[in-house]
């Protein structure tokens, strides 16, 4: 199971949180959110994917964070049509594109992405673009029948582990894990993270 972790800030934070072997590293590039990355690290991972996090934000700006921040992945959290996840894939990027779940979701509004997305993320559905820290029903997700991966976000903590493990589905990728591994708005408690990480990778095989 990939494992990302998103709202990474601090370098030394960062260098730590490479350390336990994950696959992503979310930095957002969204000014209303309190992990907002408003100027680059003195360090950037090197062993695992990077991902900027984008809400709304133009084709200019998308691509200067990625050259700047040398982006893997773009994850788009806002209202972005399929016809700008198509131009960002058209400047060979990889594209994650972020959808609010909550009840009676209409999955006609991920299936009009099929092509365009290289993974779904899966969030719980919240008043303001990004996350709230809270989990959706997962159920819902019995619904989801398209053939794009996705990764599962929203209120995953380190007493969720379970519930994150008895979670089956054959287009789940993986997790995203954000605010409730955190002491302070990105910061990662390193400690927490390193256990369920590796609690989740063995349990999982």
């Amino acid at each position: 199971m990939l494992v990302k972790v998103c709202g990474m800030r601090e370098a030394e934070n960062i260098h730590a949180i490479e350390s336990l072997k994950i696959d992503f590293m979310g930095f957002i590039f969204y000014p209303k959110s309190p992990r907002y990355v408003k100027e680059k690290p003195d360090y950037l991972p090197v062993h695992c994917q990077r991902v900027g996090v984008f809400v709304n934000a133009s084709k200019a700006e998308i691509l200067n964070r990625t050259k700047d921040f040398d982006l893997d992945f773009v994850q788009l959290h806002g209202d972005e049509s399929p016809e700008q996840c198509a131009a960002l894939k058209a400047e060979g990027l990889q594209v994650i594109k972020a959808f609010p779940i909550g009840q009676d979701y209409d999955w006609k509004n991920t299936c009009i992405y099929k092509g365009v997305a290289d993974y779904f993320l899966f969030d719980t559905a919240c008043p303001s673009y990004g996350g709230s820290g809270r989990r959706f029903d997962w159920k819902i997700l019995k619904d989801y029948s398209d053939d794009t991966p996705f990764l599962l976000s929203g209120g995953i903590r380190p007493e969720r582990l379970n519930d994150v493990l008895a979670f089956h589905h054959p287009m789940l990728a993986g997790i995203d894990l954000n605010s409730g591994f955190e002491t302070s708005p990105g910061m990662k408690d390193v400690s927490l993270l390193n256990e369920f990480v590796n609690n989740l990778k063995k349990e999982s095989l």
